[in-house]
């Protein structure tokens, strides 16, 4: 039975010091012989099982760190998660995408759930953390598949987590999916301009890029959305936000129950994302420019840690592709959350060499 009181979630040290009756464990890469080569190859084509658990316990950290041949193993390797014997995975997504930056790219930034550091530089060397909860009731399965070109020749990772005698009943599982669009299809061809404003209408929401189409009962916690602006060379659209987020719970019709003003409004920015790269605990650009240009790509995120949107039997996580969908740029995206089991089965994932992103122009 779900939770009925209003209780606020508080601070995330909150809790820090209540006593718990768990068992605290960890699957990593460490060296067996007792060495030094604390990784482990994953051959190309392999599946690589991080952690696999029986009985009931909660996973709250994993880290990763690759040394990879292929340029884009960011977007080839692919992380999965299964909980309770399920033979459907609950997440599937390319592995720097899970962690909050797209585009097959390394670049440093930090929030409360998820964070990614590198050096500065050129490089796509990361380490990359995680930090949500993924509780399980009967067991765990965490892998990793190499969908490069070549073998993965050092593969770092710690899976932590706790043992519990049970799990409660109303506990929901951890999940995240990914999706691609390129390029949106762009409703309308009249280009932007400041003044007059867009008279183009968007009153159903029906070809807005979708983050998330969940089916169950559960709560949306984020996402982490990346723009690879196209149209500032095609369409002579340099600004590629405007569109309102649209957010529809359980089947309702327009208008949803949560209808936002604009893309960077909704990843908590204003006036076009000037602050360029820059991160919070909730929100923040996890990729981008430090101007006012808009061209080229951009990783966003927003994380609804205080604010989950709750949803008794289905969600649909939509934005609009500029303004009432007049642009058609390259879309991606991450959406985390947590629901009771069965879930919508995921989409799964486009080929590996659909999801390398077109060369920067």
């Amino acid at each position: 039975m779900i939770e009925k009181l209003n209780r606020p979630m508080g601070s995330p040290l909150s809790g820090i010091a209540t006593l718990r009756d768990a068992r605290s464990k960890r699957f990593s890469s460490w060296d067996r012989t007792g060495g030094n080569q604390d990784y482990k190859k994953i051959k190309k084509g392999e599946t690589l099982v991080l952690a696999e658990m029986e009985g009931a316990g909660c996973i709250h950290h994993i880290w990763i760190t690759v040394n990879a041949l292929d340029p884009w193993y960011l977007r080839k390797m692919v992380l999965r998660m299964y909980w309770d014997g399920e033979t459907e995975p609950s997440v599937e997504t390319p592995l720097g995408d899970f962690f909050g930056v797209g585009h097959g790219v390394a670049n440093p930034y930090w929030s409360l759930p998820l964070n990614m550091m590198k050096s500065p530089g050129v490089g796509k060397n990361a380490a990359m953390n995680c930090f949500f909860p993924m509780p399980f009731a009967k067991g765990a399965r965490v892998e990793v598949a190499n969908q490069c070109d070549s073998e993965i020749p050092n593969f770092y990772y710690y899976v932590d987590y706790e043992e519990y005698e049970e799990l409660a009943g109303d506990v929901g599982r951890f999940h995240a999916v990914y999706n691609m669009e390129r390029p949106t299809h762009a409703v309308k061809t009249k280009l932007y301009h400041a003044s007059p404003w867009n008279q183009e209408t968007n009153l159903d929401g029906k070809d807005n890029y979708v983050i998330l189409d969940a089916k169950g009962q559960g709560q949306y916690v984020g996402c982490a959305l990346s723009v690879d602006n196209i149209g500032a060379y095609t369409q002579r659209h340099q600004w590629w936000g405007e569109g309102d987020d649209m957010i529809f719970i359980d089947g309702e019709p327009f208008p949803p129950s949560l209808h936002g003003t604009g893309t960077e409004d909704y990843f908590c920015e204003a006036w076009g994302f000037p602050s360029g790269e820059t991160s919070t605990p909730y929100h923040g650009i996890s990729l981008g420019k430090d101007t006012t240009d808009w061209t080229g790509k951009w990783s966003v995120y927003r994380f609804h840690i205080e604010d989950p949107i709750r949803f008794r039997k289905s969600i649909r996580v939509t934005i609009e592709h500029g303004h009432a969908n007049n642009q058609g740029n390259d879309y991606s995206s991450v959406a985390y959350w947590y629901q009771l089991e069965p879930h919508k089965k995921l989409k799964g994932l486009p080929l590996p060499e659909k999801r390398i992103p077109r060369p920067t122009l």
